[in-house]
């Protein structure tokens, strides 16, 4: 098993390119929804010093990303606590929150605004999320954009150890793939994760102690691996042919086996999340927001973007958010209003 250390970006491997965890402990909201506290001694626009245990990142007055382009590969947005409040070139626009995931296939360019509202006024606004960016094959790089909520209320979520058990119920959510009969929710039509051939599986899991859980093995062309964010040590023994077995600490990620893996949570509860996926095997260029198979198509992605703005922008702020008493919905580009159903 090869073991790394986690960063803010963690490794991945085709399919996937890699994994942002932002970790936030706002303060409380102002009236624009950004922070009640100064902003003083930070580089507004760049901040990502995480001063006091939050940061602005490319926000001026609330936290986020303002408009900024894609091409040429898909972002998984998974949300444990805090809010998004989305919009893009499309016109779709959103606000989700707690186990929520926004699909988002970017494919031939979108423009998108990943904007992170304080909506608490007089108590803190944590926030916590997995961007996960997965690539998309060649004969995809171009394909019309889509945007996609995979609401909480519809994630499958598989329980771990006996109802009854004194350290309470461990769950694993499957935000993709499918496991043990569970199906997750559909990607978007275009995604590799859409291909049967991919074997593409996006698993959270919260680990109590002594409670086993096997992951079931995969295909025998299937890279997985797993990333033990929190928690103090987990064990991860291959139950297959391999028969290893390594004691993570926490805050370390590994490759781990197609086979099927058992991991236990050791002292206290562990949080991992595991990706798994038949990798597609092309050429990977990536320049910042442009993720192509050569030098050429980066250039163009440059040259289009310029030229068109992927559609434009049609939003009458780079950082739009919605009011603080707007609840979970997501607008589609053909006009139509969604909201979780529980």
């Amino acid at each position: 098993m090869a073991v790394f250390p986690l960063a803010s970006q963690w490794p991945a491997k085709d399919p996937f390119l890699f994994v942002a965890h932002h970790l936030d402990h706002y303060p409380a909201g102002n009236d624009q929804l950004g922070p009640s506290a100064s902003l003083e001694g930070r580089a507004i626009g760049n901040d990502f010093a995480d001063v006091g245990g939050w940061n602005m990142y490319h926000g001026s007055v609330v936290p986020g990303f303002p408009q900024h382009p894609h091409r040429g590969f898909e972002t998984v947005t998974y949300m444990r606590s805090g809010f998004v409040d989305h919009s893009d070139s499309l016109g779709a626009t959103a606000r989700y929150g707690p186990g929520d995931t926004q699909w988002l296939t970017a494919g031939a360019g979108i423009v998108h605004a990943e904007m992170f509202p304080l909506l608490n006024s007089t108590v803190d606004n944590p926030l916590e999320l997995f961007q996960i960016w997965l690539n998309l094959p060649r004969s995809s790089k171009m394909v019309e954009p889509h945007f996609k909520m995979l609401w909480s209320e519809d994630t499958p979520r598989l329980p771990v150890g006996a109802p009854g058990d004194s350290n309470g119920a461990s769950k694993v959510t499957l935000l993709a793939g499918h496991i043990n009969g569970q199906q997750g929710q559909a990607p978007p039509p275009e995604s590799w994760a859409g291909h049967d051939e991919s074997d593409v599986a996006i698993l959270h899991a919260e680990l109590h102690p002594d409670q086993p859980w096997t992951l079931p093995a995969a295909g025998p062309k299937t890279d997985r691996v797993l990333y033990f964010y929190r928690g103090s040590d987990l064990l991860v023994e291959d139950t297959g042919a391999a028969g290893s077995a390594e004691t993570l600490s926490g805050g370390h990620g590994v490759e781990i086996s197609p086979g099927p893996v058992t991991v236990t949570a050791v002292d206290d509860t562990a949080q991992l999340v595991i990706l798994q996926g038949r990798p597609i095997g092309e050429p990977v260029v990536q320049y910042g927001p442009f993720v192509l198979n050569d030098r050429a198509g980066i250039e163009t992605a440059f040259s289009d973007y310029q030229r068109t703005g992927f559609g434009g922008w049609p939003w009458e702020r780079d950082d739009p958010v919605h009011a603080r008493e707007t609840g979970r919905f997501a607008l589609r580009p053909d006009g139509g209003r969604e909201v979780p159903m529980a």
